[in-house]
């Protein structure tokens, strides 16, 4: 069965974003490389580029991935405000929904606060302070 990793983009603060979700979900990041770690005479990077992240992995639980990285300048900027995709997460209890949920909608937009649906579960969708949307739902009968 194929997996369902999502990879997120940022306009330099990848390493921040990526920092704030590993304080929610905990987990290690398994890859954390720099554009200056791809560097050479072939490949310049501008030397205030050189620190952005060119591909971060958190590891979440045993085997979930949440990937990101900066678009270095010369790719132009990622509209964070018009992302149209969100990150679904489905929560093993009550209580990990409401974790995630709070931790994540920190100092972001509530767009459905966490309550029961019209379709039997716990549901609740934000923005992240990052500008990334999430939706995260429990079904108490799974």
């Amino acid at each position: 069965m194929a997996k369902i990793n999502p990879y997120i983009h940022f306009n330099g603060n990848a390493e921040v974003a990526f920092l704030f979700y590993q304080s929610v979900f905990g987990g290690e990041f398994t890859v954390l490389s720099r554009f200056k770690d791809i560097a050479s005479e072939e490949n310049p990077i501008a030397d205030h580029e050189a620190h952005k992240i060119m591909h971060i992995a958190l590891l979440i639980g045993d085997s979930n991935l949440l990937m990101g990285s900066d678009v270095p300048e010369v790719l132009g900027q990622v509209n964070e405000n018009e992302n149209r995709s969100k990150i679904m997460i489905s929560a093993a209890s009550k209580e990990e929904a409401y974790h995630v949920f709070n931790g994540l909608s920190a100092g972001g937009t509530v767009e459905v606060p966490m309550d029961e649906s019209p379709w039997g579960t716990l549901f609740g969708m934000f923005r992240d302070q990052f500008g990334i949307e999430w939706m995260i739902d429990f079904n108490p009968e799974k």
